[in-house]
C-alpha cells in the first residue's frame, strides 16, 4: 500500500479556534461541534484509501510522489510556490482519453493550503491560505524580487512546477477568468 503523506494538524484549525473562543468566554465546548471536526479528518482518511478517489487525482500524486514531496519538504518557497500553482488554476492529467472528455482537476484555495500542509506533514491549511496575497499591493515587488526565490500570487505558476507537474503526468490549465 502507498502511503500518502499527511499532517496530523490538518482539519484541526477549525476546531483549535473554536476550542480557544470557548475558553476565552469560560464556556464549555459543545461535544457535537468537536465531533463534527473530528469526523471530517476521519472521513477524509477513509476517502484517501478509496481507489476512486485516487484514481486521476492530482493530490493523490501530489501526496505521494516522494521526489516531489522531497522538495516540498525541503524548501518553504517551492512549498509556497505549488500552493500558488494550485490556486484559481484547473490541471489535466497527461490522458489522451481524459483529455477528450475534458475531465479536470481543481481545489480551493484553502484545499490548497491542506495538501502542502500534508505534504510537509506539518501544520493546517491556514499556514499556506492567501499566502502569496500579500504582495499583490506592493510596490516595486518586480523589481526587487527579480531572478531570486519568491512567493507568489495566488494562480501563478512558475517554470518550475509547471515542470514537475508535466513530470507528474499533468498539465496546467490556467484560469483565465472567462470560465463560468
Amino acid at each position: 500500500m502507498t502511503k500518502i503523506s499527511s499532517s496530523q494538524n490538518r482539519h484541526s484549525a477549525h476546531l483549535e479556534n473554536y476550542l480557544k473562543r470557548c475558553a476565552e468566554k469560560g464556556e464549555e465546548p459543545n461535544d457535537d461541534y468537536c465531533d463534527f471536526y473530528k469526523n471530517v479528518r476521519l472521513t477524509a482518511e477513509d476517502n484517501e484509501q478509496n481507489p476512486a478517489w485516487q484514481k486521476d487525482n492530482l493530490e493523490y500524486d501530489l501526496r505521494t510522489t516522494d521526489w516531489i514531496l522531497h522538495k516540498v519538504r525541503k524548501n518553504g518557497y517551492y512549498a509556497q510556490n505549488l500552493y500558488a500553482a494550485l490556486c484559481n488554476n484547473s490541471f489535466q492529467k497527461k490522458d489522451p482519453w481524459l483529455i477528450l472528455k475534458e475531465q479536470r482537476w481543481s481545489c480551493t484555495w484553502r484545499y490548497a493550503g491542506g495538501i502542502i500542509a500534508d505534504m510537509r506533514e506539518q501544520g493546517d491549511y491556514m499556514d499556506w491560505y492567501c499566502s502569496g496575497r500579500k504582495l499583490m499591493d506592493y510596490d516595486g515587488y518586480d523589481e526587487i524580487y527579480d531572478n531570486m526565490p519568491r512567493e507568489q500570487i495566488e494562480g501563478d505558476v512558475t517554470e518550475e512546477i509547471e515542470r514537475d507537474l508535466d513530470r507528474l503526468g499533468w498539465t496546467v490549465v490556467k484560469y483565465t477568468g472567462d470560465e463560468v
